[in-house]
C-alpha cells in the first residue's frame, strides 16, 4: 500500500544558492548601516571571515558583481562607490512586510471593514426588506421567492415589492496615515537600537498599504529638534541625529498634512522613546531634557485636543518603559481620546498592525 509519511518541517539553507544565503544577511546589514551599502559590504565580508559565509566557488567578490548585474547595486564609474537602487529599497520594504506583518495577500482598493451596512462593496449573510433605490445585485433572489409563494400562494407566481429581500452590503472604509517617527538621539542611547525597529516597522505598514489597501494614503514624518516629511523611498537611509524630542512640530505638521486629505478616516501613529524636550519660538529653539517642562507639556497637550476636535486620534507607540514618560503619555492619551500602547521592539510591528485594521471599526460603529 502507497502512502505518504509527514515529517517535521525545517528551512534547508542547503537548499539555497551561494547568492541567495548571502542576500539575507547583506539586506539585513543594510537596515542597520541606513543603507550603507560600502559599509553593509564591510560588515559581510568581517562575518565571512569569521563565520565563513562564502565558499571557495562562491566569494564576497562574486556577491558583488552578481548583485550589480541583478540591478540591486550601482557603482560609481570615477570613485568605484557602491549605492543600493531602487530595486534595493522595494525589497527591504519586502523583507520588512514579511518580517513583521506575514504574508498577506493583495486585496481591492479600500478593504478596511465597518459595522456599518448599506449600499457597500461586500455582500453579508443578514437581509433586509427591499427599499426604493436599494442595487437590483443586492436582490436575495431565494429569499424573495419564498415570500412570494408564502404571500400570494403558489398557485400563481405573483411577486410584489413587499416580497424582495436584500442582502446587506458592508462598506469599505479609506484611511489617510500620518507615521511620525522619533529621530531625536536617546533613540539610540543606553546601548539600545530603537531606530532600526521603527524604520522596519514604517518599511512594512508602507508596503502593506501600497500592495493591500491602494486608495489608503500613508505620509511619513520623523522630528526631532523641527519636523519634516520624507518619501518612503528614504526610509533605509533614515538615521537618527543630536536632536532634541520637537513632539509639537511633528504633530502640527501632521495635522496640516491630513487637513488636506479628502477621506473621513484619519489617525496618526507616532513611535516614540521619550518625553517632548523642544519648542520651537521663532527662530529660537527653546529646549529642556531635564524631567517633563510644563511650558512645553501645555503646548504638546494644547495640540492633543485640537487634534480631538478635528476627530483625529494619535496613537502612540512607547518604547520605553521610564514611569514618568509614561504618565506623559497617559495624559496625552486621554486629552486627545486617542490609544496608547507600551510596546517591547520585539512587538512593535504587530500592535501597529492590529490596530491599522480594526481602529476604524471601533470609530465608525
Amino acid at each position: 500500500m502507497k502512502g505518504f509519511v509527514f515529517s517535521e518541517f525545517s528551512e534547508d539553507q542547503n537548499n539555497k544558492t551561494p547568492f541567495e544565503r548571502l542576500f539575507g544577511t547583506f539586506m539585513e546589514l543594510l537596515q542597520y548601516t541606513n543603507g550603507d551599502a560600502a559599509e553593509a559590504l564591510s560588515w559581510l565580508t568581517q562575518l565571512d571571515r569569521e563565520y565563513g559565509l562564502s565558499s571557495e566557488d562562491y566569494g564576497i567578490g562574486d556577491f558583488i558583481e552578481d548583485l550589480k548585474n541583478q540591478g540591486y547595486l550601482s557603482e560609481d564609474e570615477l570613485d568605484g562607490s557602491f549605492k543600493i537602487t531602487a530595486k534595493t529599497e522595494q525589497t527591504i520594504r519586502k523583507q520588512s512586510l514579511e518580517e513583521i506583518f506575514g504574508k498577506l495577500k493583495k486585496t481591492k482598493a479600500g478593504s478596511h471593514h465597518t459595522f456599518k451596512s448599506g449600499q457597500g462593496d461586500e455582500i453579508n449573510p443578514e437581509t433586509r426588506p427591499y427599499e426604493f433605490g436599494d442595487a437590483l445585485e443586492a436582490i436575495d433572489f431565494t429569499g424573495s421567492l419564498r415570500n412570494s409563494f408564502v404571500n400570494h400562494g403558489i398557485e400563481q407566481f405573483n411577486m410584489q415589492q413587499d416580497d424582495l429581500e436584500i442582502f446587506e452590503m458592508d462598506f469599505k472604509t479609506q484611511t489617510s496615515t500620518v507615521l511620525m517617527i522619533d529621530i531625536s538621539h536617546s533613540m539610540i542611547l543606553y546601548g539600545e537600537d530603537r531606530i532600526t525597529p521603527a524604520k522596519k516597522v514604517a518599511m512594512a505598514l508602507s508596503e502593506l498599504i501600497t500592495t493591500r489597501y491602494p486608495k489608503d494614503t500613508l505620509d511619513i514624518v520623523v522630528f526631532g529638534n523641527d519636523a519634516w516629511q520624507i518619501e518612503m523611498k528614504e526610509l533605509p537611509y533614515l538615521q537618527v541625529g543630536p536632536y532634541h524630542t520637537n513632539t509639537v512640530a511633528g504633530l502640527e505638521l501632521a495635522m496640516d498634512i491630513l487637513r488636506r486629505r479628502k477621506n473621513p478616516n484619519k489617525q496618526i501613529f507616532m513611535i516614540t522613546d521619550g518625553k517632548p524636550t523642544c519648542l520651537k519660538i521663532g527662530s529660537k529653539y527653546y529646549k529642556n531634557s531635564f524631567g517633563i517642562d510644563s511650558k512645553i507639556l501645555n503646548r504638546t497637550l494644547n495640540l492633543a485636543g485640537q487634534l480631538k476636535r478635528l476627530k483625529i486620534p494619535v496613537i502612540t507607540f512607547m518604547i520605553a518603559s521610564d514611569m514618568y514618560l509614561q504618565r506623559f503619555v497617559r495624559t496625552f492619551t486621554e486629552v486627545n481620546g486617542g490609544k496608547a500602547f507600551y510596546s517591547s521592539l520585539d512587538g512593535l510591528g504587530q500592535y501597529i498592525f492590529e490596530d491599522y485594521e480594526r481602529n476604524k471599526r471601533k470609530r465608525l460603529r
